[in-house]
């Protein structure tokens, strides 16, 4: 397990294929708070998304790298009010 206090401040999150997930906007529970500016496209667009502690396999060299890959990770997120994104 990684250790999760060493995720910083926009630090870039990427999948297990280094595909870029989002950009840390901060820790907040069991959840990493991705920036706006990540925020997709469409309805999606213009709020936060969140990605789960769970799936952060190591930080290393600045970037918080997860277990899945981009294209799954993202299923995994999950909009402001809870709901996921997909």
């Amino acid at each position: 397990m990684a250790d999760i206090s060493s995720i910083r401040e926009h630090a870039e999150v990427i999948g297990a294929d280094g595909v870029h997930v989002g950009t840390v906007d901060h820790v907040e529970g069991n959840r990493i708070k991705l920036t706006k500016a990540d925020s997709g496209m469409g309805s999606h667009k213009g709020h936060h998304h969140y990605v789960p502690l769970a799936l952060v396999a190591d930080i290393e060299d600045g970037k918080v790298r997860l277990s899945a890959n981009a294209d799954v990770a993202v299923t995994f997120e999950e909009e402001a009010g809870g709901g996921s994104a997909t």
